[in-house]
């Protein structure tokens, strides 16, 4: 468990960010007045979210790797931070869905079906607590792979270089 504590700290911190995140967008206005916009802005959220995987990932060079990292090494790194954000991700939704944003499910329901995206039945099954549970927990590995194979790629570093 050990050799994993920088990896648990750092999907710890992402989760953290996460919810902070979510303050951001609440406070904003994207949850309720600003809600059409929301769709646009949440993607935002990939900034920091590919910085911290670096900073993340040159923390494991230094300090677990002596500032020499193969490519290897800095994926599986990634993965782990992938798993741990994952594992997360239930708990991140659920405190972002009862206090940070409780009105969040109606307001989006609401807007949906005004505009004629959805009926009423459809866009209840698709913004509800469960739902946006399983979506993030899809969701985290696939963009986690993804950033951990190509921040890898940027943060390995052989020796002598």
């Amino acid at each position: 468990m050990k050799k994993y504590m920088i990896e648990i700290k750092w999907g710890v911190l992402f989760a953290v960010m996460n919810l902070l995140w979510m303050m951001l967008e609440k406070s904003m206005g994207l949850h309720d007045e600003f809600i059409e916009k929301h769709a646009t802005y949440t993607n935002l959220v990939a900034i920091p979210a590919i910085i911290l995987y670096v900073v993340a990932l040159l923390d494991k060079r230094k300090n677990d790797y002596n500032g020499v990292m193969t490519f290897k090494q800095g994926f599986i790194s990634g993965l782990i931070i992938t798993l741990v954000v994952t594992l997360l991700s239930p708990l991140t939704q659920y405190i972002t869905s009862m206090y940070i944003t409780p009105e969040y499910f109606n307001n989006v329901i609401n807007y949906t079906v005004e505009n004629g995206m959805l009926t009423k039945e459809a866009a209840e099954k698709q913004f509800n607590l469960n739902s946006y549970i399983i979506q993030g927990l899809l969701f985290a590995p696939v963009m986690g792979i993804a950033t951990s194979l190509i921040v890898a790629l940027f943060t390995q570093k052989k020796p002598g270089k």
